[in-house]
């Protein structure tokens, strides 16, 4: 695609492979890179493939697909030799998001997170949801 092509959504431009960003995981539904602005050693995103624009925008037809990004997630830090038992999971809730494309963070180790990042990313906020909780609205 030429570069009057790009979407205005960043997130749909990563998955379609039109910045220079490092894929970490890629698959027919959802996508995982790095975080540009990480809040511990490792936090990545993982994003659905087609453009949902938050969790609040998620239908029971989503409930395959929100299992699937945490089980992606979860398979990343595995790899990277993070435990999943000091990680952080979890959605902005809007309008606390920065990107209008929905993305699941997973951050670890969450024992390492500054004061800043774990106001940011606080557990079962107003702006930060946990996985459960959003699937529980499916």
């Amino acid at each position: 695609m030429s570069q009057e092509q790009k979407s205005p959504c960043i997130f749909c431009n990563i998955v379609n492979k039109l910045e220079d960003t490092e894929i970490l995981y890629d698959d027919d539904f959802v996508c995982v890179f790095r975080d540009i602005k990480p809040a511990s050693k490792f936090h990545i995103l993982t994003v659905p493939k087609r453009h949902i624009e938050d969790a609040r925008a998620l239908t029971p037809n989503d409930f395959e697909l929100v299992q699937k990004m945490l089980t992606v997630a979860k398979e990343m830090l595995t790899q990277n030799n993070y435990s999943i038992d000091d990680a952080r999971f979890g959605y902005h809730w809007p309008p606390f998001r920065s990107v209008k494309h929905l993305h699941l963070h997973a951050i670890a180790p969450e024992s390492e997170m500054g004061f800043l990042a774990r106001m940011i990313f606080k557990k079962d906020s107003y702006w930060f949801v946990s996985p459960d909780y959003v699937a529980s609205r499916l």
